[in-house]
C-alpha cells in the first residue's frame, strides 16, 4: 500500500550523483548497453562507491532521525538504468543503510521531461 508524500520534503537524486559510476559509465561507453547490463548484474552484490551527492543525501535523511514520528523528508532515485540494473543501486543503498525506498528507473529514457509552461 503506498503512503502519502504530500506532507514531505522530497528530493530526487540520480544514481550517478549518489554513487560514483565512472567505471560503469566507461563500460557503457566502450562496450554498449548490453555489456553495461551484464557488468551491473555481475557486480550486483558489490556496493558502489559514494558519489558527490552522497554526503548531502545522508545528512538530509538524518532529519528523519530527529523527527522520527513525522519522517518529514524523502529521497527518490531518478535513474536511466533499468529496474534490473538498478538492483545494484538498491543493494548499495542497503549497504550504506540509507532510508531510500522509492525510485524511477527509465531504461535509458530521460528521467525528467521538461514541458513548456503555457
Amino acid at each position: 500500500m503506498p503512503y502519502p508524500i504530500d506532507k514531505k520534503l522530497v528530493v530526487g537524486v540520480s544514481t550517478s550523483a549518489l554513487f560514483n559510476l565512472e567505471v560503469e559509465h566507461q563500460v557503457y561507453e566502450r562496450e554498449g548497453v548490453e555489456a553495461y547490463c551484464r557488468y551491473q548484474e555481475s557486480y550486483k552484490d558489490v556496493a558502489l562507491e559514494k558519489g558527490p551527492a552522497f554526503p548531502f543525501i545522508r545528512r538530509f535523511l538524518n532529519v528523519n532521525k530527529v523527527y522520527d514520528e513525522q519522517m518529514p523528508v524523502e529521497v527518490v532515485i531518478l535513474s536511466r538504468n533499468s529496474a534490473d540494473t538498478g538492483i545494484r543501486a538498491f543493494n548499495s543503498i542497503e549497504h550504506y543503510k540509507l532510508d531510500i525506498t522509492r525510485a524511477a528507473f527509465t531504461s535509458g529514457n530521460p528521467p525528467l521531461s521538461i514541458y513548456p509552461v503555457i
